[in-house]
């Protein structure tokens, strides 16, 4: 739910060269689930999504600014995706 240029900080502050997106109208907030009606605010949330368009993890909460949880599963996604062309 952040501008444009709040994620374009983010993504710099945290050293992420992958694109954020933004959802400043709600409707993925809502439609995931994570847009609290009372205080107007979304949960934050990290969602790793294949090339597929298959989602692969979600993380919700405090611990989804951190992108480790998003990079452990790519590198895992590789590593899979690695193993079966051997």
């Amino acid at each position: 739910m952040d501008s444009f240029a709040a994620n374009k900080r983010f993504a710099e502050d945290i050293g992420v060269k992958f694109p954020l997106l933004s959802d400043w109208k709600r409707t993925a907030t809502r439609d995931y689930g994570l847009y609290n009606e009372e205080t107007g605010y979304g949960a934050r949330a990290t969602f790793v999504i294949d090339k597929e368009g298959k989602i692969q993890h979600v993380e919700v909460g405090k611990t989804a600014i951190d992108p480790t949880g998003a990079y452990q599963v790519c590198d895992f996604l590789q590593k899979k995706k690695e193993m079966k062309k051997q």
